[in-house]
């Protein structure tokens, strides 16, 4: 178990070990007063006034404001600007704090320097040529902006078409707690060259295939065991979990997170009806019928690369709502779901207590067992470590998660869409545009023959009819607000109680009945919630295996140092939460 060391955004400005447990404790600095003014402050002065006075241990001295003991001084005659100074000390700890980190290096795959013509990068919604290279004058406005971080520079960017691209300056916001966007790296995506990118692609190709195959079925379904047998090719160069070396059924499209192997592939927390108040949400989804896919004919994929939206899903509708069964399914969910939703869900199921009423029962999960109000005979948690504060937490962080990988797809990888990645294929198939770019094991996958065998072109069928959105792939949102919302769940509940009565849809979807298994864990279903989400948009076709990895990772980070912060922002006793993180090991925040 780690508390920070192996983590370089906690380490010291040195780099050596966790920073003291106590840095920004309001008791390290009562300790620093001395006995006999802590007794004073304990006994003399109101009850708030020890939030009040709550000063960071170690913090630099204030700055024209005076020592701690000039605030306390001041309490006597003026409390609220005492209040003001204390606060003032708390937030200049902590900006001293990431001050002194280790500046991050950004670092990229190397492709858009590699490939002039920018065929490894990200360009939808600028203007193309026929073969889906960029105009190099629209790319160039792009780079323009990016290097200046000028407003008016974004918006001059050359654009091919009605499409707006995604808020390219949301990266460059800043926000006051936790770590700044550009103080968290990430590895550089792999090159559109490599054996693993080649394998990402086929993964995908056959995500788009196996879309209607219901994932209970997959230990059964003889094009399940083609996909597997195709990305054994790959070997090491195939990123996703195995068994004794191989890709198996029960591995297919999973992330290799603890407890993400067990039981079936969707989390309860996609399935279980959710209590909401006096109201409850039955978990059933508008989905789209079976065969439902877009943008495979050549003449619309271009005219969406320069930014035209040409489909729709005009008549293609389910009449039925259905519990998510399959690939489809998911991609529908993950279509244009609400950004912290699935774990706002989770978050309800959990603290909810289970009664006789199946529209309305939780799990009534206990909490993770550093609540300070565990045990506490007298008091409950409310606005702080309580229902509400939970629920706030977790949503808060999600806007953060965004802004933070925001930056990362623009202002540092530009990382090509599976979409665009469909066009590089089609053309060196047909056309042999790009010859020795692309892996030949990719090129002469079964999965390319089946989806030319279907549709005429080897372009990457898209779930959407508008295909990818318009900004960049790497790193993606919906996985760092997924890595991040989880594991703020994780730290606020107990990730070992075993989730009673399970469910599993019906092949039909249209109804629940109970799943008969190993036990489920609910940090194993939190993990396998947040591989759902980020993972279908794979399954849709908007993203890449690799994508979803680092992204899951970006977002825990993040969050981590936000309960960093918050941390010494508290009046309880608290000597911090305890939970595993996505890679397996624990950490203590």
């Amino acid at each position: 178990m780690t508390t920070f060391e192996n983590d370089p955004i906690h380490r010291t400005a040195e780099g050596a070990g966790a920073p003291d447990s106590k840095r920004l404790s309001r008791r390290g600095f009562l300790g620093r007063l001395g006995g006999a003014a802590a007794a004073t402050m304990a006994s003399g002065m109101a009850g708030s006034v020890l939030s009040g006075l709550a000063r960071p241990a170690n913090a630099a001295p204030l700055q024209g404001e005076g020592p701690e003991e000039e605030i306390l001084a001041a309490h006597a005659t003026d409390p609220g600007t005492a209040r003001r100074l204390a606060s003032y000390n708390y937030r200049m700890s902590c900006a001293t704090y990431w001050k002194n980190q280790p500046v991050v290096q950004h670092l990229t795959n190397g492709d858009e320097t590699r490939y002039p013509s920018r065929i490894g990068n990200y360009s939808k919604a600028l203007p193309h040529n026929s073969f889906g290279e960029v105009d190099p004058t629209a790319y160039a406005s792009l780079l323009n902006a990016v290097a200046s971080g000028k407003p008016a520079d974004y918006d001059g960017i050359v654009m091919g078409g009605p499409m707006k691209l995604t808020n390219p300056q949301a990266g460059l916001a800043f926000d006051l707690q936790g770590a700044d966007s550009y103080a968290l790296g990430v590895v550089p995506p792999p090159p559109i060259a490599s054996g693993e990118m080649g394998s990402e692609g086929v993964e995908n190709y056959w995500m788009a295939l196996l879309r209607d195959v219901n994932f209970l079925d997959y230990s059964t379904s003889p094009d399940v065991a083609a996909a597997c047998a195709d990305l054994n090719r790959f070997g090491a160069d195939f990123k996703g979990p195995k068994v004794g070396g191989k890709v198996l059924p029960k591995t297919l499209f999973r992330d290799p997170l603890p407890g993400n192997l067990n039981g079936p592939y969707i989390s309860q927390f996609m399935w279980l009806n959710t209590p909401f108040g006096v109201e409850y949400v039955e978990r059933k989804i508008k989905t789209v019928m079976p065969g439902t896919d877009h943008l495979t004919g050549y003449d619309n994929w271009l005219a969406t690369q320069n930014g035209d939206l040409v489909e729709s899903f005009a008549g293609q509708l389910d009449p039925e709502r259905r519990y998510i069964r399959n690939g489809r399914d998911l991609a529908m969910w993950v279509h244009i779901d609400i950004l912290f939703q699935a774990y706002f869900n989770a978050c309800l199921i959990l603290i909810a207590p289970p009664n006789d009423d199946p529209t309305a029962s939780g799990l009534g999960c206990t909490l993770n067992p550093g609540n300070p109000y565990l045990n506490n005979a007298n008091q409950s948690g409310f606005a702080t470590f309580g229902a509400p504060a939970i629920k706030g937490l977790m949503c808060e962080v999600a806007n953060r998660a965004l802004k933070v990988t925001w930056h990362k797809k623009w202002q540092v990888n530009r990382r090509l869409r599976p979409e665009e990645w469909g066009g590089l294929v089609h053309n060196q198939k047909v056309h042999s545009r790009f010859p020795g770019v692309l892996d030949a094991r990719q090129l002469n996958s079964p999965a390319l023959d089946r989806v030319f065998a279907q549709n005429g072109t080897y372009l990457m069928p898209m779930a959407f009819p508008e295909g990818c959105p318009t900004h960049p792939s790497y790193t993606a949102g919906h996985a760092t607000v997924a890595g991040a919302c989880v594991t703020i769940l994780k730290a606020m509940f107990d990730e070992n109680y075993v989730i009673l009565n399970p469910v599993i849809p019906t092949p039909d979807g249209l109804s629940l009945e109970r799943y008969h298994g190993p036990n489920l864990t609910v940090g194993g279903e939190l993990n396998k919630l947040a591989s759902n989400v980020a993972t279908g948009r794979n399954l849709a076709g908007v993203h890449w295996r690799s994508d979803a990895r680092e992204s899951l990772k970006l977002g825990e980070t993040l969050a981590i140092s936000i309960l960093r912060d918050q941390k010494a922002c508290y009046n309880e006793i608290f000597q911090g939460y305890t939970f595993t993180k996505f890679d397996g090991t624990r950490v203590t925040v």
